[in-house]
């Protein structure tokens, strides 16, 4: 069973991608801030991180190029799952080092067959 990191500063999100995933077989770990999900992701080393964008402090886009620069954590793909849907976001997500970019409100198969993909 693959373990999943979600990086989302709402309950409701988190609540609602928890169900999702545990719907599915994965286990859940959360982090409610993009500070918690760095150190979260270094201690727990996750299968795959959710991460959401706009977070107060370290948003989605800094935790991420921290993740995928750091020796300890850039083996662990990102998924950037966020409300902003703009081209340039989506760009600059990847460059930061994101596997896959989804867009909320998040269809449940194309979440799983995103991790899916980049589990393999």
């Amino acid at each position: 069973m693959a373990k999943i990191l979600i990086v989302d500063d709402s309950p409701t999100e988190t609540y609602k991608l928890t169900g999702i995933l545990e719907r599915n077989g994965f286990s859940v770990l959360s982090a409610d801030s993009g500070e918690q999900g760095v150190n979260l992701a270094r201690d727990e080393q996750p299968d795959v991180l959710l991460m959401d964008i706009v977070m107060p402090g370290l948003n989605g886009f800094q935790a991420t190029r921290q993740l995928s620069r750091s020796k300890e954590t850039k083996h662990i793909p990102v998924i950037i799952v966020t409300a902003k849907n703009q081209q340039a976001d989506q760009v600059w997500g990847e460059r930061q080092g994101a596997r896959a970019y989804l867009v909320k409100p998040i269809d449940e198969k194309q979440l799983v067959s995103a991790i899916t993909a980049v589990l393999n």
